[in-house]
């Protein structure tokens, strides 16, 4: 097996592939990457069993097919000191070796049967269900929910998002039980409703490789596995198993109390006051009178307390609710709009935050936060 490559376009699809490879793998076949010369398609893939993520590269010099499974590791580090330029591989299907030659040098490398490396999963027909959506759309929900998604392991259902699709719109939800982030598109639909819970690691993966990506991505998924295929990689993932609570049931309809807030002082004033919260509690806050929201914190502890006014619209009566300032720190920080609204009905009661304007009339965003008691 013979093929000529560019140094810097390996290194490219090398690189992406190679983030599903984890740090000590149970199997030692994982810390390789598989190559599959195929005529003149050079498909490379990387696993951990749990994902599995695939490119192919189309080269212009190849003989004999094959496979073989190179480390990754030391592939990688040889070819990011190479300046852009052709690479052969000699590939000993007998013996595994591989002899890497460049323009000055030549590279030794062992290598393992290719025949070793994990099978793909297959997706079952009679349960499979697919759909399509563009690039664009499964970037923005990925976006949009991961840095809401949870690290419970007695509750592994809420470590992943949530995919929904129905007639209506595809909606994506993630939660860690604090916050909650729900975004929908209304410009993707199914005709049968179905739903999958995707891992955080391979939502990762693909949130890293879609802005490098044009076109449409086809989804296939039954209740095991799902895959997801792009114009140049492919990512197959095992499913979160398990039902996923009725997220719903915990968005409040009934809000009086609405703010309109410019958000970059809101976050900008939210960053400077949580600095004097309580290092355990977090606590923050907001204390809404007329037209004005006080942000404020202390630490008993430490005698330290800090307080900011800002300006905003305020529909409702006088309200003081707290929040614990991480949380909502990052859900301001995951909104794109100039202005935010943010509904509240009581202290007791989570609170939701909107953009208040759309980037895309398809898209709609709700982010939710539980509030935290205050010891008055």
């Amino acid at each position: 097996m013979k093929f000529v490559v560019s140094s810097v376009d390996l290194l490219n699809h090398l690189q992406n592939v190679s983030r599903v490879i984890n740090s000590k793998n149970t199997l030692p076949i994982l810390d390789n990457v598989l190559f599959k010369l195929d005529d003149k398609t050079l498909e490379l893939t990387a696993s951990d069993l749990e994902s599995t993520f695939i490119t192919s590269m189309e080269l212009d010099n190849a003989s004999e097919s094959g496979s073989i499974a190179i480390p990754a590791r030391l592939l990688l580090d040889t070819l990011k000191e190479f300046p852009d330029q052709p690479l052969t591989f000699n590939v000993n299907l007998d013996e595994y070796k591989v002899v890497i030659s460049s323009e000055n040098g030549q590279y030794d490398l062992p290598g393992q049967n290719g025949d070793d490396f994990p099978q793909m999963p297959v997706i079952k027909d009679e349960s499979k269900a697919s759909f399509q959506m563009p690039v664009e759309v499964l970037l923005s929900g990925i976006t949009n929910t991961l840095f809401a998604t949870a690290d419970d392991e007695l509750r592994p259902v809420m470590n992943g998002i949530f995919f929904e699709l129905s007639p209506e719109e595809l909606t994506f939800v993630a939660s860690d039980a604090h916050k909650l982030v729900r975004y929908k598109r209304s410009d993707v639909k199914s005709e049968n409703g179905a739903s999958f819970i995707m891992p955080k690691k391979p939502s990762s993966l693909l949130k890293n490789i879609l802005p490098k990506e044009k076109g449409e991505v086809l989804v296939e998924f039954d209740n095991k596995n799902a895959f997801f295929t792009l114009s140049k990689y492919k990512l197959v993932c095992r499913l979160v198993e398990g039902t996923y609570p009725s997220y719903n049931s915990v968005i409040p309809t009934e809000n009086p109390n609405k703010v309109i807030i410019d958000r970059l002082k809101f976050f900008n004033a939210l960053k400077r006051v949580s600095v004097f919260s309580n290092q355990a509690s977090n606590l923050i806050k907001l204390e809404l009178t007329g037209n004005q929201m006080t942000v404020s914190a202390q630490d008993i502890d430490f005698s330290i307390s800090a307080f900011e006014r800002i300006p905003c619209q305020y529909e409702g009566d006088e309200l003081e609710i707290g929040f614990k300032s991480v949380f909502l720190i990052e859900i301001i920080q995951n909104i794109n709009s100039a202005d935010i609204v943010i509904e509240l009905s009581d202290p007791s009661r989570a609170g939701i935050v909107l953009p208040l304007d759309k980037e895309n009339e398809s898209e709609d965003i709700l982010m939710l936060l539980m509030p935290m008691m205050i010891n008055n």
